[in-house]
């Protein structure tokens, strides 16, 4: 009789992967700052009745060029962070896109990951911190594989497309409202204080496209300013010049 009361009670193992810029867009948009520790607390945590396997965090890098190098640093700095607290971390490089944006985005890497890490680890279910719909067919293959998925989203933003293809949808709004509030108008900063780490990029409508805004001002690197352009000065007039031809 006691090992069935201890079936019962057993704690599902979890695994969590977290679409970086995808929910550092939302939880800006509410104008706070991600309490990372807070997160996962709230998804697997001791008061859960769930055992973390483990928390993926996929994060796309500034590109490795002088103009970004600063904000590479700051990310790079909060990579580092999140490594530290026991979080994993996979990293894209970025690449410049049109100007005071670069692109860097870790679907492909992510979607591999889980198909790959939940066959090895055989958790009781994984739960996706998106909101992007482009993840849908992920859920379904994952539950072809006897997974239970959950995605881990604002549900009243959450697309038609990807709640359904879950078993369950994990509303963070409630949560998100415990954050510290931020000023949406200071961009590209990383802060990590106590408990609370936030991304570099400033808010953004939440498009799919994996594109983050750059820093208000991007400093340039020597040589490399913008030059004025040269004022035409008409030479003057000379009403003693000799006629042409004359000698």
């Amino acid at each position: 009789m006691q090992k069935k009361d201890s079936d019962v009670h057993a704690r599902s193992r979890v695994l969590v992967l977290v679409d970086e810029s995808n929910v550092g867009s939302s939880v800006r948009t509410a104008g706070r700052g991600l309490d990372w520790l807070k997160l996962r607390d709230f998804l697997a945590g001791p008061n859960s009745g769930r055992d973390l396997v483990e928390m993926v965090v996929y994060a796309g890098l500034p590109p490795a060029i002088l103009t970004w190098q600063e904000e590479r640093d700051k990310k790079n700095k909060f990579v580092h962070w999140l490594r530290s607290n026991g979080f994993m971390v996979v990293t894209k490089d970025g690449a410049p896109a049109e100007e005071g944006h670069y692109k860097a985005n870790v679907d492909v890497m992510m979607a591999i990951d889980a198909l790959e890490l939940s066959i090895e680890m055989r958790p009781d279910a994984v739960i996706l911190v998106t909101g992007d719909a482009d993840f849908a067919y992920l859920a379904i293959k994952l539950r072809r594989h006897g997974i239970r998925v959950e995605v881990a989203s604002v549900a009243a933003n959450l697309g038609h497309i990807l709640r359904s293809a879950a078993n369950d949808v994990i509303d963070l709004a409630g949560l998100f409202r415990t954050f510290e509030i931020i000023n949406t108008r200071d961009t590209g900063r990383t802060q990590v204080r106590g408990q609370a780490a936030t991304s570099l990029a400033r808010p953004r409508d939440q498009r799919p496209t994996k594109v983050q805004d750059a820093p208000a001002q991007v400093s340039h690197p020597t040589g490399q300013q913008r030059r004025r352009r040269p004022r035409f000065r008409p030479k003057p007039r000379r009403d003693d010049a000799a006629p042409v031809g004359d000698s």
